[in-house]
């Protein structure tokens, strides 16, 4: 089995970064709508955090939100990295593996598609995100397209050649209210006939 980080790596040489954030931008869309309307209601100034931001796009999108006052990305593979520079203008990106991270900063939004499945040990880095990187009041959302109720990705791990955590959506959620997050909810974003949908998990601390 491949390091994921090695696997982005190399995705991201040969530009398949791209790829990735077309594949994805239907499914973020819908998260980030749901996340920056609450911002909205509120109208209150706010910072974020892309866990996993690839090359920069989502931390670019958010960042001309009128309200967001900063955003920063992190990301364990270097390439990706100097994608998101090369790509971005005065973003905040940031190399270093989050399991090892230790932010300085709190944050009242912080989003993550696509990365917790691949992570070694996903509860310690939500408790981490829960009692170190997230403001009160601050949300947290992630999406992941690998779990057990989505057929299609039951393959992916033997087809990409790297380790992937098969959870069903119950469990994700079970996770997140182990480690204290309230207004736990999930759903399917960008669903289809022939998707089961990016999983959507998201979560308040309060």
């Amino acid at each position: 089995m491949k390091d994921a980080v090695a696997v982005f790596n190399e995705w991201a040489e040969l530009d398949k970064d791209l790829g990735m954030e077309k594949g994805h931008a239907d499914a973020v869309t819908e998260m980030l709508d749901f996340a920056l309307k609450e911002r909205h209601r509120t109208n209150n100034n706010f910072t974020f955090l892309d866990l996993g931001c690839g090359n920069g796009w989502v931390v670019r999108r958010v960042v001309d939100d009128p309200l967001c006052i900063k955003a920063k990305g992190i990301d364990g593979a270097n390439q990706m990295i100097a994608n998101a520079k090369a790509r971005g203008n005065n973003e905040d990106y940031i190399l270093a593996n989050i399991h090892d991270y230790e932010s300085k900063d709190k944050y009242d939004l912080i989003h993550s598609m696509e990365v917790l499945y691949y992570l070694e040990d996903p509860e310690s880095v939500l408790n981490k995100i829960f009692s170190s990187w997230l403001a009160e009041e601050g949300r947290l959302i992630v999406g992941i397209d690998l779990y057990y109720e989505n057929k299609d990705s039951h393959t992916w791990e033997g087809k990409v050649g790297t380790k992937m955590l098969m959870l069903k959506q119950a469990e994700w959620i079970d996770m997140f209210k182990r480690v204290g997050f309230s207004d736990v909810e999930g759903w399917r974003a960008n669903q289809t006939q022939d998707w089961a949908g990016t999983l959507v998990l998201t979560g308040k601390k309060n």
